[in-house]
């Protein structure tokens, strides 16, 4: 089953904390980095998003890049040769050269602590909960059903109360 790290920008408060722990826990780098952005007056964390085609995986000359047991992207270090191919194709630029270890970083969702059943570092941060891990199907499963509310409850002019249930199909 595939997990990943959700982000949702609108609980985001631009505190950083998540970029302080991921370098406390990678040696001094963070692998996740949260962006101001004027413009919309919203901050954004980005990571690396573990694409389900991974444009990454399929342009590494040395198969250094490759999925761990919960779908994560990970890097095989003493593969890795620095190219760089990986973070041209890369659609957000995540991957960065290490530059004292000439190899491409980028986040693992802190495989390390998933081995260990913890949560990535980020996510066990958070204060507002705007990262969240889990299985890809159930955060899919609940957008639907939010958007279920959302739309239902636009269409009747009023506002969704905290014990509004959304059942799918019949009982």
């Amino acid at each position: 089953m595939q997990k990943r790290v959700f982000i949702d920008p609108r609980k985001c408060i631009g505190c950083k904390a998540c970029e302080v722990a991921c370098a406390l826990e990678h040696e001094g780098h963070s692998l996740i980095n949260v962006y101001l952005v004027e413009v919309a007056h919203i901050a954004v964390p980005l990571n690396c998003r573990h694409c389900e085609k991974a444009p990454c995986m399929a342009i590494c000359p040395t198969d250094a890049i490759k999925r761990d047991y919960d779908g994560a992207v990970i890097i095989d270090y003493t593969r890795c040769i620095g190219c760089g191919l990986c973070n041209i194709v890369c659609p957000f630029g995540i991957l960065e050269l290490h530059k004292e270890f000439k190899v491409v970083i980028k986040c693992d969702m802190c495989a390390h602590r998933r081995a260990k059943g913890l949560l990535p570092v980020c996510v066990e941060t958070c204060p507002t909960d705007a990262l969240s891990f889990g299985p890809v199907e159930e955060y899919e499963k609940a957008k639907r059903e939010k958007a279920a509310l959302r739309i239902a409850t636009e269409a009747k002019g009023g506002e969704p109360s905290k014990e509004t249930k959304i059942y799918f199909g019949l009982k």
